[in-house]
């Protein structure tokens, strides 16, 4: 029986993506982006129920007016940095607060979801290119003083959810350049009250086992939970606040924080930032993998 549900879940899910890349053919080119917010929370909160999934947003309170568009006029934006467990987890975050994701440029050349991912303002950074990160730095920065939200996954590569890896801080010099804080996210994923492995996108998986696997979990919770703004401060630099918000999601996960490493005791930089091939810090929509982490240098 589960199974069958699963494939009416799949067939939904599809139709959904349709509505989708309808609205961002003929809706979207016409909205700016803070009109485009209420509609990709809205669709992202529908695509978890056809999932299955329940969202449960924790932490500290949003105001209901940024909550569900995004931006706040008259102040500068946030810069979200979460853990990193499934390519769910980018529908998840715009269910609860709607954002600009800093993504991999590969993204955007998939067929059909690329091109919706696209639509809905996603900011995409070429891994190789020599000026990738300063270039990224630039257009998160303008966004941020417009009172937008980015967010980042600073791990650089998904986990299963049971440990943290590294943070890096190459896309947190923005928040310095603007002034504006930096919101730790913790994710966590329960089936039946319990933590699991169910939406885990690691190692080989491809894409649709990984839904299948989301689709027949047992009443598979989402849990986002926005933790105390992190300010930025000149008495600390952006390794300092990548290193207190993994901290603080370890903390808040139950889960041990990988040691320190960056040099935390160097004097403070307001925008620097050093580029890294490959560029860590990115929505990635392929499964982590211990080359993955191997190859991500801070």
């Amino acid at each position: 029986m589960r199974a069958l549900i699963a494939s009416l879940r799949m067939a939904a899910v599809l139709a959904h993506v349709l509505v989708g890349l309808a609205i961002a053919l003929l809706i979207f080119p016409w909205q700016p982006q803070r009109r485009r917010n209420p509609t990709i929370r809205a669709w992202s909160r529908v695509l978890l129920a056809i999932c299955g999934a329940r969202l449960r947003v924790a932490g500290n309170a949003l105001d209901p007016q940024l909550a569900r568009r995004g931006v706040a006029d008259g102040t500068p934006g946030r810069l979200l940095l979460s853990n990193h467990i499934s390519w769910i987890d980018v529908f998840a975050i715009l269910a609860a607060l709607p954002s600009r994701f800093v993504a991999k440029a590969e993204i955007g050349r998939w067929p059909l979801l690329g091109w919706l991912v696209t639509r809905v303002g996603t900011l995409y950074i070429e891994r190789g290119r020599r000026h990738a990160v300063a270039s990224m730095n630039h257009r998160v920065r303008e966004h941020l003083k417009a009172g937008e939200t980015i967010a980042v996954f600073p791990e650089g590569t998904t986990t299963d959810g049971t440990e943290l890896l590294p943070f890096h801080s190459n896309l947190i010099a923005p928040a310095f350049e603007v002034g504006c804080a930096v919101w730790p996210v913790a994710l966590r994923y329960t089936e039946q009250a319990r933590p699991t492995r169910a939406a885990a996108f690691v190692g080989e998986m491809g894409l649709v086992t990984s839904l299948w696997n989301i689709l027949v979990a047992s009443e598979l919770a989402i849990e986002v939970a926005f933790l105390e703004p992190i300010g930025t401060t000149a008495d600390r630099n952006r390794h300092h606040l990548a290193h207190a918000a993994q901290e603080a999601i370890a903390a808040y996960l139950g889960v041990a924080a990988p040691a320190a490493h960056a040099r935390l005791g160097s004097a403070p930089r307001s925008g620097a930032s050093t580029p890294a091939t490959p560029v860590p810090g990115t929505a990635d929509t392929a499964p982590g993998s211990t080359s993955d982490r191997a190859s991500a240098s801070p």
